[in-house]
């Protein structure tokens, strides 16, 4: 007779490996007492120990160093058009950080109501993305606080030379490439007395579509880049914008990211300006900080004040407080959001004004919107990337008779396999047929559906969106 019963030997094993899996996962459990952290989330990587060539971090910071996720480290400001006077009535608290700001946290279901509905508007509703604008300078009227978590941000504009990179190496074309033309400011025609035949654009009579013009050949077949070559990229679409930053793994920045890195600190209501340069609105005074147009008519009489007709070299003028440069004037430069047929341009151009009494005001707040396959002469990009954030988990299903089998990884980074699919089939027990006592062979199957901790893709790049 046999000495090995067959029904508790398979259900003592069972229990064995259940066992030993609860051990092995309990390896990764982090201390129960932690509840900031808890079982599925990692601590937040330190900022401080975060940088990239030639971007500048945007983030809350003390006299000696950037401060960490444990605590508010984001930016508030007021965010909107420089004209309205609004902004004075702003008090310096509403712009501090709290620490009852808790980005991981969900949102309570009366404070998503509000965040939906919020005040009726008599008028009736407006239609998503919808803003009001000033009339100078284009910005969101009335300003308001807002809040953005820390990033970082290219200091200059998008090159020439760097953008010729980028299509060589992957043979990118773009989007007016593909088109066939793209739009040339008027003056800038070779040959005025072909003006009548180009079509103009409906919206600002003073640019034509050209074919051939790319960022090639800015002003059409004939002209050329070269010695353009760190002025920045400009023929770019808001598509074009987006396909490069994704290959130098970034993105395009938020409108309220870039405002907060063009206001550079002047933040409150006290101290909060109209340019970049402060308050003066003199050609004179303008002319050292930024690439406007000037005191000449507009299209077809720029003196040159700033010393540039069209786009002038990345790091012309000075930067900044914070070190970021042409964040006013040279170019219009592509943001994310909008609508494809509403994408949103920020900085203002060297065909804008100090005033706005032609194009638009230069003015910190200076905005305008586009549609998403626009290319111009006078519009480019910049790149933003988001500051590492912590590790996120949840735990999802396996199906081991289609997924096939999981393995667990020991504190010292070892895999170790689970027992296969079927393993108590490979089990020979010997059974005596005279035993009566021992009833028919039962099979116990294994579990098959587990649970497997999984990392969770961060879909969200910003707070903006």
């Amino acid at each position: 007779m046999s000495t090995v019963p067959t029904r508790p030997l398979k259900v003592l094993t069972l229990a064995l490996s259940l066992s030993t899996l609860s051990i092995i996962s309990s390896i990764h459990a982090l201390d129960p007492d932690d509840t900031k952290i808890g079982t599925a989330l990692d601590p937040h990587p330190d900022p401080n120990e975060e940088d990239y060539p030639g971007m500048i971090y945007m983030g809350a910071t003390n006299d000696t160093h950037r401060i960490t996720y444990d605590q508010p480290n984001g930016i508030k400001y007021i965010f909107g058009t420089s004209f309205d006077e609004s902004h004075k009535e702003i008090e310096e608290k509403d712009l501090l950080l709290h620490n009852d700001h808790q980005e991981d946290m969900p949102k309570s279901r009366e404070q998503i109501i509000q965040e939906r509905h919020g005040k009726v508007n008599p008028d009736g509703p407006k239609p998503f993305g919808h803003v009001d604008a000033h009339e100078l300078d284009g910005g969101v009227y009335p300003p308001k606080v807002v809040h953005v978590d820390p990033f970082f941000l290219d200091e200059a504009l998008v090159t020439n030379k760097e953008f010729g990179v980028f299509v060589r190496s992957i043979y990118y074309k773009t989007e007016a490439e593909n088109f066939g033309w793209s739009f040339v400011l008027s003056s800038f025609l070779p040959n005025a007395d072909e003006l009548h035949k180009h079509e103009k654009d409906p919206e600002a009579e003073h640019w034509v579509a050209v074919d051939g013009a790319y960022w090639r050949e800015p002003e059409g077949p004939g002209s050329s880049y070269k010695f353009r070559e760190n002025h920045p990229v400009v023929h770019v679409s808001h598509r074009d914008a987006a396909e490069y930053c994704k290959w130098k793994g970034k993105r395009v920045p938020g409108e309220w990211e870039w405002e907060a890195a063009a206001r550079a600190g002047h933040y409150g209501p006290k101290n909060r300006t109209l340019y970049s340069w402060g308050e003066e609105d003199d050609v004179e005074v303008a002319k050292d900080f930024a690439n406007l147009w000037g005191k000449g008519e507009f299209p077809w009489e720029n003196l040159g004040e700033d010393g540039w007709r069209g786009t002038s070299p990345v790091k012309t003028y000075p930067a900044n407080a914070y070190g970021f440069y042409d964040m006013t004037g040279n170019v219009w430069e592509w943001m994310r959001g909008g609508k494809h047929k509403s994408r949103i341009v920020r900085g203002g151009s060297y065909v804008d004004s100090l005033d706005g009494s032609f194009n638009h005001a230069a003015t910190l707040g200076a905005r305008s919107t586009l549609h998403g396959t626009t290319s111009t002469g006078n519009v480019g990009f910049r790149c933003a990337k988001a500051s590492k954030r912590r590790t996120e988990y949840h735990y999802k299903s396996h199906d081991e008779s289609v997924s096939g089998q999981l393995a667990i990884e020991d504190e010292f980074g070892k895999q170790h396999m689970i027992p296969h699919k079927d393993w108590e089939e490979d089990l020979v027990v010997p059974m005596d047929e005279d035993d009566d006592d021992v009833d028919e062979f039962e099979e116990v199957q294994m579990p098959k559906i587990k649970k497997k901790k999984v990392i969770m893709p961060r879909t969200r790049r910003s707070n903006e969106l």
